[in-house]
Formats: C-alpha cells, sequence, structure tokens
C-alpha cells in the first residue's frame, strides 16, 4: 500500500521522553474515564501507531534497496501487513466520529493478519462518545502523532522497557486492580533466576495477566548473551482486554513466537496436546488470582484433565485448583515452576488433606517466604513455592524453608528486591542447606511430623544463642503471627495451629 508518514523526522528517542510521550497521553484520559479503563484505550493505539511506522520503516528500506514502489509493498518486505485505509494516516485525517474510525481500523489490520494479530486490540468501547468525543480522540492521535516509533528510533528493547513503566503506572494509577495488572519486576527476575530457562525450552504462565513473567524468561536469556528468540512462550488468561494486551506486550518485547489464549485457565485450559490433555511445559512462572470463590468446584471434581491430583479444593478458595493445574501441566522429565502464593496454601486447615497429598508427592523443592509491600498498592506477604519434577539425588525426600522476610527494601511507598537480595536468596535455594536463621532443609518425614503443614516458623527459627527460655519461643510464636498472617477470614485457626506446634516443639 502506499502511504505518507506526516511524523516529524526521525531521531533516537531517549528512554525518559518516551516514558513522558506514553504517560501524556494518559494525562489527556484524566477526568474522562477511569483509571482502570486507560490501558483498553492507550494501549491499542500505542500498538497500532508502531505497526504503522515500522511498516513505512521496512517499505522505505525496501525501496531502496529495489527502487519499485510495487515491489516495496509486497508481503515479504514487512512483518505485517497494513491494508489500505488502515494506515495511521488515516487516523489523522479524520474529525467525526474518530472513535468508529479507529474501531474500523483496528479490526482491518487484524483481519489482514489472521494468524498473528486475531483480536490483538481488544474490546474497547472505541465509539462511546459520552466519554470518547472525537475532540478527545484526536488530542490523543496527534498526541502519539509526535514521535516516529520505527526501530531505528526505537529497538523493541527499549519500547518494552516503555511498555512496562506504563504498565506500572496504570498499576499504580488504578488502586485496587493493581495486584491483578502488576507483579513486582525484581520479584519475577528473581522467580526467572532460580528455574534457569535455557534457549528452545517452553514457558507457559495460566494467568498471564500482561504477560510480564513470560518476557521476564526471554529477557533473562537475552541478558546474559543467550539465545532467546526460540524460547516458545504460552500464556492464558481469563480477562479479554489484558489478554490483548498480554500479546501486545510480547510483540512490542520482539517475541512473535508467542501464544496467548483468551479464557478460564480452570474451566477452560487452552493449550491441550493431540489426545485432548494437557500440554507439558519445561517451566511454569505464575501468579495466580489469591484465593477467588467464584469458580466450578463441581466441573473440578470430575475435571477431565487429570488435574485432579490431591483432590478438590473447597469452594472458597481455589489456590490448590491452580496449584494442581500447574503441576500438570509440567513435563514429567524437564519441569519445574515458581509460583506465588499466599501464606495460606502452606497451613490452612481446609486444605490439610490437599497438603499432604502435594508433600508425599516430592514435587515441592523450595518454600520462599517474601517480606511485605512486593506488589503493587497491597502490603500482603506471599511465598513462593517452587515445584521440580526430576529432583537432584541429593534433594529426593527433602524441602529447602527460606526466610526472606527482611530481604526487601523499599522507597518511595514501593517495596523491591535489590540485586543483593536476590542473589542471597538465590544462593541459598542453590546451596541447599541450612543456614541459621535464614534457610533450613527439611525432611519428608519432619513435614510428616508436623501434620504436613509447611508454615515456614515451624522449620527455620530465629537466630540467636540457641536459648529455650519463654523469651524466645514467645519471639517464635509473634513471629510467626505477624510474618505469616493471611486474610483475617482465615488467620485464627491457621495461627493456632502454628503455636500450637511451636509450643510442643518447645516442649519435647
Amino acid at each position: 500500500m502506499n502511504s505518507t508518514n506526516t511524523d516529524a523526522p526521525e531521531q533516537r528517542i531517549t528512554q525518559q521522553e518516551l516514558e513522558s510521550y506514553l504517560w501524556g497521553a494518559a494525562v489527556l484520559l484524566r477526568g474522562l474515564i477511569d483509571a482502570g479503563d486507560y490501558k483498553q484505550f492507550i494501549f491499542p493505539l500505542v500498538f497500532l501507531k508502531r505497526l504503522s511506522d515500522v511498516y513505512d520503516e521496512e517499505r522505505a528500506h525496501a525501496l531502496s534497496v529495489y527502487g519499485d514502489q510495487n515491489v516495496a509493498d509486497l508481503p515479504e518486505n514487512h512483518r505485517f501487513t497494513i491494508p489500505a485505509g488502515a494506515h495511521w494516516a488515516q487516523l489523522r485525517s479524520t474529525t467525526s466520529s474518530v472513535g468508529t474510525t479507529i474501531l474500523r481500523v483496528m479490526r482491518s489490520v487484524e483481519a489482514a493478519n489472521p494468524d498473528t494479530l486475531h483480536g490483538v486490540f481488544g474490546d474497547g468501547d472505541w465509539g462511546n462518545k459520552d466519554f470518547l468525543p472525537d475532540a478527545t480522540l484526536s488530542d490523543l492521535i496527534e498526541h502519539f502523532s509526535a514521535k516516529t516509533l520505527s526501530v531505528a528510533n526505537l529497538p523493541e528493547d527499549e519500547l518494552g522497557q516503555g511498555y512496562e513503566f506504563l504498565i506500572k503506572k496504570f498499576a499504580d494509577d488504578s488502586g485496587h486492580t493493581a495486584q491483578e495488572f502488576y507483579t513486582q519486576r525484581t520479584l519475577v527476575r528473581l522467580m526467572t533466576l532460580m528455574l534457569k530457562p535455557e534457549p528452545g525450552e517452553s514457558v507457559y504462565d495460566p494467568t498471564c495477566g500482561t504477560g510480564g513473567m513470560l518476557i521476564s524468561a526471554a529477557a533473562e536469556l537475552k541478558r546474559q548473551g543467550k539465545e532467546y528468540r526460540n524460547l516458545r512462550l504460552y500464556g492464558q488468561e481469563m480477562n479479554h482486554g489484558t489478554s490483548a494486551i498480554a500479546r501486545m506486550n510480547l510483540f512490542l518485547h520482539g517475541v512473535e513466537d508467542g501464544h496467548i489464549a483468551h479464557g478460564d485457565t480452570l474451566a477452560n485450559p487452552h493449550f491441550l496436546n493431540s489426545d485432548g490433555q494437557l500440554a507439558k511445559f519445561d517451566i511454569v512462572l505464575a501468579n495466580p488470582p489469591y484465593s477467588i470463590k467464584s469458580w466450578n468446584r463441581e466441573a473440578f471434581a470430575a475435571d477431565p484433565y487429570g488435574r485432579k491430583l490431591w483432590g478438590v479444593p473447597p469452594q472458597g478458595r481455589a489456590d490448590y485448583a491452580f496449584f494442581q493445574h500447574i503441576a500438570a501441566s509440567l513435563d514429567p522429565h524437564t519441569g519445574r515452576a515458581a509460583i506465588l502464593f499466599p501464606h495460606g496454601v502452606l497451613f490452612r486447615k481446609e486444605e490439610a488433606d490437599l497438603r499432604a497429598k502435594l508433600v508425599q508427592s516430592d514435587l515441592v523443592e523450595c518454600v520462599l517466604g517474601l517480606g511485605a509491600g512486593l506488589f503493587y498498592n497491597s502490603p500482603m506477604e506471599a511465598v513462593v513455592i517452587i515445584l521440580r519434577t526430576k529432583k537432584a539425588p541429593e534433594r529426593h525426600g527433602k524441602i529447602l524453608f527460606i526466610n526472606a522476610l527482611n530481604e526487601v527494601s523499599r522507597e518511595r511507598a514501593q517495596s523491591f528486591l535489590r540485586e543483593a537480595h536476590q542473589q542471597k536468596i538465590l544462593k541459598a535455594y542453590e546451596q541447599f542447606t541450612d543456614d541459621p536463621g535464614f534457610a533450613a532443609v527439611a525432611t519428608l518425614e519432619d513435614i510428616a511430623a508436623k501434620g504436613h503443614s509447611l508454615a515456614i516458623p515451624l522449620y527455620i527459627k530465629p537466630s540467636g544463642n540457641g536459648s529455650s527460655s519463654n523469651t524466645n519461643r514467645t519471639i517464635d510464636i509473634d513471629d510467626a503471627v505477624r510474618s505469616w498472617r493471611e486474610a483475617a477470614t482465615s488467620a485464627d485457626s491457621a495461627i493456632t495451629d502454628i503455636i500450637t506446634t511451636l509450643r510442643k516443639e518447645t516442649d519435647r
């Protein structure tokens, strides 16, 4: 197609300029729509602008090589097709019914690229002039037209970083929706480092949100100078708009072999093998929604996908349904997983039978307790559980517990893991040995003797002189109460269990 790029002459865009440029679009929407809805409109426009500008860049290169405009428009010279009438330039020339035109252009691009871009622009209500009048949309289009988002101006890594900046800003701005939308990236990197992805492996996130955990795996390989482009990335996300953002996110990070599905992972897992059973993956990185109550327990009780490994979770908490889905999705030879959960999965009474069978399976390799505030707009403490289908021989029948409660920094009202924190935790995981006050190895027999509870304070005592005085015992109990509490509705009975067990240990 013939297109005219009326943007300013090309020049390199700095990261600071990019962040200001991206956030400037959100400023234009303030007061018109809820902050939680920004993503439905800004991300698709950024992506459409990128597609148009890269198309122009590829066309200019082909024209310089072949000197023929018709040849320059051939599909083999482009990663994506921009059909006639669907270029960014058409949006700039639109003055009425702008939202309708945006939607038409986006659907046209999707239809022209059915194998790669089907549904990628999501389902935003572009035609609603009550909260998105023509003038506002025209201002957004002109705002984004101020820069040329070509690869030369903005390499994929840098655009991807800008995209993640915007995701974080939306998480900060949207309050209660943040936990569903953004997981702290330093924590995601630690989880990735613990699993050590290798070139060519498959990485899966069953509740992928905007795709940050999948991107982390590719980014870590690239950081190490390893081949990352043949990493196979798979994710499923129930929210339609968020799944579309995940697909855009992967594309903007240069990941073209990513597979993002829309749907409920528990009700309808998308990735199946030729026999209709769950596909198996080398790596699973996941942050499932915490303790959801609205799920189909009855269907899971008759699950046709072989996920009922340890039993049927209680209706009020789907954590062990996701847990079993992940365990069943691991390759029997190479499978390993890092899963973020609330601490309650370690000790809640109503999941005791499920937990006992989990421990007995010898899949759990490490239980890592984290400090507070590693989720945006949430003070909640969480735990990372590492699963591995083939443990090293010396780790058979054992689980490593790590208390990283204090391995966290906080600046500007945000908590994060510094490089030193990540390396300390990673070293403890790799060494897999006792480190008083920080790490402890327990056998499955040890854990069975404690009622198969995985509560970290049962295995890691505060470092000190080893005195068994009442003072030290009280510190243990207070630490258990303070550090490993979960939601108030379930914490009381769980804490009672921990205190009772701790007292029995002290009395022995």
